[in-house]
């Protein structure tokens, strides 16, 4: 069965055109995943993607997730309350453009639906824009979370891209 699946592509040009959502409260807390552990980005893929239809990364080997984030372009952050892990994102800087793509964002089940994902997108954006880049942007799809598309344009992303796909 081939189902059509909406892609839209959002980008922000600007630090000033975030419309930022505070910390919820102080006992979550962000950091970047240093010293990297594939495992982190692994689990994440896994736990998250199992209900937004994630594949492209389940035949990764051991191998070439450490080659993934072992690499000077790619930073991970992983958003946790007291000691749990409750989402990650992925950042991807690409020199040759200067500009950074979000390339994996999201949240654990258990924590959706709490405005916890306005709250990452927002440290996403700001994490982004400490490089000095042109533009941040992200890839989003009718498969991922009913509220991902709204979610990037509430930030004050703007749709630049839109394609419709059969898988």
């Amino acid at each position: 069965m081939i189902e059509k699946v909406k892609r839209n592509y959002l980008e922000i040009n600007s630090l000033y055109d975030l419309r930022e959502v505070v910390k919820p409260s102080k006992d979550y807390s962000l950091r970047l995943i240093d010293p990297i552990n594939f495992q982190l980005n692994k689990f994440f893929y896994k736990t998250i993607g199992k209900n937004h239809k994630w594949i492209d990364r389940l035949s990764w080997s051991e191998e070439k997730w450490i080659n993934y984030v072992s690499s000077k372009n790619v930073q991970t952050f992983v958003l946790e309350f007291k000691d749990d892990l409750v989402g990650f994102f992925e950042l991807i800087y690409h020199p040759e453009k200067n500009e950074i793509e979000i390339a994996y964002f999201g949240i654990i089940e258990e924590y959706q639906n709490k405005k916890l994902g306005s709250y990452l997108l927002s440290e996403a954006i700001k994490k982004s824009f400490k490089n000095s880049v042109e533009r941040v942007w992200v890839h989003t799809c009718s498969l991922d979370h009913k509220n991902a598309l709204n979610n990037y344009i509430s930030r004050g992303m703007k749709i630049f891209k839109t394609e419709i796909l059969k898988i």
